[in-house]
């Protein structure tokens, strides 16, 4: 799946950054709303290894279910069991859609 490089949610656009590790340790993805900026890391900073390309895409629609949520108001963004079982479910679903 090709990640973009921003995306919008409600009325603000997110810029989405690729980056090798995030500087927290067993994190593979970050949503900062003060400055609009979703990370998604493309290697374990525990490890070394590069995630698989269905990790990194699930890591994306993680932090963008942050960030869908929050513009929502709605308390489920915090909640990171229910974001991880919907992210996963989604990521899933889109990667096997066929055209």
């Amino acid at each position: 799946m090709k990640i973009p490089k921003s995306i919008t949610v409600g009325k603000k656009q997110y810029d989405v950054k690729i980056i090798k590790k995030m500087m927290r340790e067993g994190m593979m993805g970050s949503t900062n709303y003060k400055e609009k900026v979703i990370q998604v890391a493309t290697h374990s900073n525990v490890y070394g290894t590069r995630f698989k390309k269905e990790e990194i895409s699930d890591t994306f629609w993680h932090e963008l279910t942050h960030a869908i949520l929050k513009d929502m108001g709605s308390d489920l963004e915090n909640n990171e069991s229910f974001v991880s079982a919907f992210s996963k479910r989604l990521n899933n679903a889109i990667l096997s859609a066929r055209f």
